[in-house]
């Protein structure tokens, strides 16, 4: 599904320079659910970035199910970021003038579906996470984690490849974090592919896979017994 080999990235400030990322390997098959863990500054948000198809390596190997993701003008990027990957944020990124149903039917619309079709295949989503008696709500009108289901219904909508989750409890209290971490269970427990970047071992420890960058590379990387919610 995913496989990363030798990556490097550096950032250039000035006449200095920020090596980043420093020969990661990595490789997700379909259907795992792994966590990505590190302190500010190990590299997780570049390597999720790089992922996300939202940056580009310097160097290395990056293959999405099976394409080379290489010298992608921003068109074919933003193709491939809505044909492989769905996202979830840790500020939710809802927008705030259209309600739960828009606001999850938005990637069908940019793929040409028509309003009817999207809005069907939308308010089926929002029932598996729980909020189709929401779906003409604002966001203003949601609590965090029915703001974090809504943003979950709109990154699975357009049956992604993969799931990656930047910090998607990180807003949240414990119980909505325990309820959010549940669905992300369900939705694996499904055969879905999710990434979760994380600094929260509370968080990792309800994945099936750990990986630990410190300082541009990774420290272990290990399948763990996954706390069943």
């Amino acid at each position: 599904m995913l496989v990363i080999k030798d990556l490097h990235k550096s950032y250039t400030t000035g006449k200095s320079s920020l090596h980043v990322l420093k020969g990661i390997n990595l490789t997700i098959n379909e259907g795992e659910f792994v966590s990505i863990m590190g302190s500010s500054g190990s590299g997780k948000s570049t390597l999720l970035n790089i992922i996300g198809i939202l940056d580009e390596k310097d160097s290395g190997i990056y293959n999405l199910d099976g394409l080379p993701i290489e010298d992608l003008n921003e068109i074919k990027a933003a193709e491939y970021r809505s044909k492989f990957l769905g996202f979830v944020f840790q500020s939710f990124n809802l927008i705030g003038y259209k309600n739960a149903l828009e606001n999850v039917a938005l990637p069908l619309y940019y793929q040409n579906i028509p309003r009817k079709e999207r809005n069907a295949i939308a308010m089926e989503y929002l029932e598996k996470v729980g909020l189709a008696q929401w779906a003409t709500h604002l966001p203003n009108e949601l609590s965090g984690g029915q703001k974090q289901r809504v943003a979950i219904a709109r990154a699975l909508v357009a049956n992604p490849k993969v799931i990656l989750a930047d910090e998607p409890t990180g807003a949240l209290d414990s119980k909505t974090t325990f309820d959010i971490m549940k669905l992300l269970q369900e939705i694996n427990n499904e055969g879905k592919t999710i990434i979760v970047v994380t600094h929260e071992n509370d968080v990792a420890a309800q994945t099936k896979r750990n990986v630990e960058l410190k300082d541009g590379v990774i420290l272990f990387d290990q399948m763990i017994e996954q706390k069943v919610l």
